[in-house]
Formats: C-alpha cells, sequence, structure tokens
C-alpha cells in the first residue's frame, strides 16, 4: 500500500456528505452525456458529443473519479436476462443468428461507448490515460475488473503489429520524443542529455514502436549496444565517457534495456515483436553480427531471498549461510574484497536456482525471465556485480543475466517454454542451481 493511497482514503472517510453529493453529481453528468454518446448516431455530431464527454471526464476532480467508474459498471453492463435468453435461444438452435445475437448480447455497452470516445481528437491517450487511473485503483475496487477488460480487449486490437511503427531514435529524433525517452527509461535512468547522446552514438542503436494515433509517445522502447562478445556488466555500456567503438568491428548485440512506456497498456504485448524485428534491422545492417543476448536485472531476487530465509534456517549448515546473507544489510559489501568474496558463491547458486526453481504456476515467478524465456530466449549467465546501482543492488544484489537469442533455437526454445515449462539453460547455470543449498534440500527430501 503506498503512502499517498493510504491517505487519498484516510482523508476520504472524512469528506463532508455535501462534498460525497457533489462529486457524484459531477460524475452523473459525465455519464448522462455517455448514454447520449451511445445514442447519437451520426457520425460528425457523434465526434463532436465524444470530445464533450472527454473533456467533461478529464474535467472531473479525483473525488469524483470513484463514482464515475462505478456508475460505468452499473450502466454499461450487458443485461443478464438478454444473456440468458441469448444463451437459451442458441442452446436450442445453434444457428449463426442466434450465435450473432449471443454475442451481442455478452458484449458490454462499455466497449461500444469506447469505441466512440476513440473518435475524438486524441481520443485513444484519453481511453489510455482511464485504464491507467483504473488499474492504480483496481486493487480497491474489484468491481472494475469489467472496465479494465473492456479496455485491454479494445487494445489488443487497436495495438496489433498491423497498426505500429519501427523507428530507429538517434540524435535527430525530434526533441520532444527524446525528452520521453529521458522520462520513461525504466531499466538504467537517463541522467541527462549527455547521458542519452552517448546512448545514441554510433556503437550503440535504439528503436521504438510507435502508433499513428500516438505520433510523439513511444509505446515501448529498446537500447542496444554494438560490442565484441557478451558484455557481462552495466556499467561500462552506461559511463558516457566511454570511447565510441567501431560498429563495424561488431559480432555482438546486447539488448541492456527494455522499457514499456504506457501503464494504460499494460498487458499489451510488444516486446517479444520489437526484438524480433530490431534483430532484422541489425542483421540486414551488420552481417558480422551473429549473437544477440540480453544484459538483464534480476528484479525478484532480493525480495526472494528473504522470502525463503525459513527455508535456508532449516539446513543443517543454515544458522552460517543465514549470516553469510546478512552482509547483504551493509550498504558498502560490494566494496568489501573479503564479503564479496565470500557472497559471490552462495548468492550465485541462490539466483540460479531462483531463476530455474522458484516458480507460480509452472512459470518463473521473476517477470524479466518469463518474459525472454517466453520469447524463445536461452538463459545463458549470470554475471556477479554487474550492476552496482542503488537500483541494482537494493532489487538484484547486483547480479544480472544474460539470455542469448540462438536463432536457429528461438522457434523450439519457445515451444519447450510454452508447452512443457521447459527452460533452455547453459551447463554452468545448471550446474550452479544444482550446487544451491535449497537444491540438496529438495533432494534429500
Amino acid at each position: 500500500m503506498s503512502t499517498p493511497s493510504f491517505f487519498k482514503r484516510l482523508i476520504g472517510k472524512f469528506v463532508h456528505p455535501s462534498e460525497t453529493a457533489r462529486a457524484s453529481r459531477t460524475a452523473r453528468k459525465a455519464v448522462e452525456l455517455c448514454h447520449a454518446l451511445l445514442s447519437e448516431r451520426g457520425e460528425v455530431s457523434g465526434a463532436a458529443l465524444a470530445r464533450e464527454v472527454l473533456a467533461e471526464y478529464e474535467r472531473l476532480p479525483e473525488a469524483a473519479s470513484l463514482p464515475f467508474f462505478d456508475l460505468l459498471v452499473s450502466e454499461f453492463s450487458p443485461d443478464p436476462n438478454e444473456i440468458a435468453g441469448a444463451a437459451d435461444a442458441y442452446r436450442d438452435d445453434s444457428s449463426p443468428e442466434n450465435l450473432i445475437r449471443l454475442q451481442h448480447a455478452v458484449e458490454p455497452p462499455r466497449q461500444e461507448l469506447f469505441r466512440r470516445l476513440n473518435m475524438a481528437p486524441g481520443g485513444t491517450a484519453a481511453l489510455i490515460a482511464m485504464r491507467r487511473r483504473v488499474l492504480l485503483s483496481l486493487g480497491t475496487n474489484p468491481h472494475w475488473t469489467g472496465i479494465n477488460a473492456d479496455l485491454a480487449h479494445l487494445f489488443d486490437s487497436w495495438f496489433n503489429r498491423g497498426f505500429l511503427t519501427l523507428q530507429r531514435i538517434d540524435w535527430h529524433t525530434p526533441a520532444i520524443v527524446l525528452e520521453k525517452l529521458i522520462h520513461y527509461e525504466a531499466v538504467h535512468e537517463i541522467t541527462g542529455w549527455n547521458d542519452l547522446r552517448r546512448r545514441l552514438e554510433a556503437d550503440r542503436r535504439c528503436f521504438a514502436f510507435f502508433h499513428a494515433a500516438l505520433p510523439d509517445e513511444p509505446l515501448i522502447f529498446i537500447e542496444v549496444a554494438l560490442t565484441r562478445g557478451i558484455s557481462s556488466a552495466a556499467q561500462p555500456l552506461l559511463d558516457p565517457d566511454t570511447p565510441v567503438a567501431d560498429p563495424a568491428r561488431a559480432d555482438c548485440a546486447v539488448f541492456y534495456s527494455i522499457t514499456n512506456c504506457q501503464e494504460g497498456l499494460r498487458g499489451i504485448s510488444f516486446g517479444n515483436l520489437l526484438i524480433k524485428q530490431v534483430v532484422e534491422e541489425l542483421g540486414r545492417e551488420f552481417p558480422r553480427i551473429h549473437r544477440y543476448a540480453t544484459l538483464s536485472p534480476v528484479p525478484g531476487l532480493c525480495a526472494w531471498l528473504r522470502s525463503v530465509e525459513h527455508e535456508i534456517a532449516q539446513l543443517a549448515d543454515g544458522p552460517a549461510l543465514l549470516a553469510e546473507l546478512a552482509r547483504l544489510q551493509a550498504a558498502d559489501w560490494p566494496h568489501d574484497p573479503a564479503s564479496a568474496i565470500r557472497l559471490q558463491p552462495l548468492l550465485m547458486r541462490l539466483c540460479a536456482y531462483y531463476l530455474l526453481e522458484a516458480k507460480k504456476d509452472g512459470e518463473p515467478v521473476d517477470p524479466v525471465a518469463r518474459f525472454h524465456l517466453g520469447n524463445g530466449a536461452r538463459l545463458e549467465r549470470l554475471n556477479w556485480l554487474a550492476n552496482v546501482s542503488t537500483h541494482g543492488m537494493q532489487r538484484s544484489a547486483g547480479l544480472m543475466v544474460n539470455y542469448e537469442y540462438r536463432l536457429a533455437e528461438v522457434e523450439d526454445n519457445h515451444e519447450a517454454f510454452v508447452k512443457e515449462q521447459r527452460i533452455p539453460v547453459s551447463h554452468e547455470l545448471r550446474k550452479l542451481a544444482r550446487e544451491c543449498p535449497l537444491s540438496r534440500q529438495a533432494a534429500e527430501a
């Protein structure tokens, strides 16, 4: 629970009744416009009304957004009786006409409302922002699930690959887009224009997907370093003062950052499409490149280590192992050679075990692992103290992973992971996982 949202709810309990009534009236006015939009038949007048609805929605104060979404649930959901009647008719006679009637019955009127709102200038961006607002409060308003599902369903269609364009981002890209890269970067913070310029030099590439409805808004972008061999540390790639290498001599493309930019498009998959197309682009430009790999964080590692402390404590040498892991509490442990030497074998083995064995519903709990393995990558190598930034230490204890995309194996790896939950992994990393104390415990059990 975030502190701001907690205080908003706490304050909400003491809102004067007149304020609540005013918020409800404001929300009702916006919803009445929504009803009018659904009943509108003219395209021109419908677009004008859609613009008016969005303007009214965007003027809603925070207190009025709650009753507005509640009204979208209560007044724009499917009619249960109509669904039951259409289902009975289709069960008795499975004709195409009855199937179409059933499909119309189960589709919430909200979906048609959102389609019409999309006719307004800026409608797509407004709907993305609306879903972001819903997602932020979905935990405390689970009855809004239908609104979220309706918007996600529409976005799946509106943002399919046929509507996306891949663009290379370089120093000549309009400043409005470059500024958004700095703002959105979620893996390795861009500290300013000098930092950004280095990431766009000749031995780097940056690509983004765009949509015609959001011309200056990247949906997702990927940063690539053209290197000799697979990189094992982030800081040399991120140092703005690193000399620019000759890209013609590169034999490897390292994907060191992938950022989804639009929170309102969460769950709409762009990453796998982006990686595949970027590989094709780089292959055409640099025929000598024959290896494609990531330098990825392990964002769930430290949280998982805390969650298995009890299991570690049950081992014969558990107290000694926990004493070693306690060294992680010291902020300067990476700079203490004794601590680093003692921690390295234990942390490497625990991380390998985490990536291969810590699962939920048959898939790795680590989100980055799920993403790359689901795209057909191979779990190749762990890198010790590869990201010693504050963020990297807090979430991944400084460890990073190379996932390698071996083009001849991608499809087979994808099928093995999706159908059999089998993880393609190097011998070295598999060996580390087997040597993990928790692996020994599982074997003995």
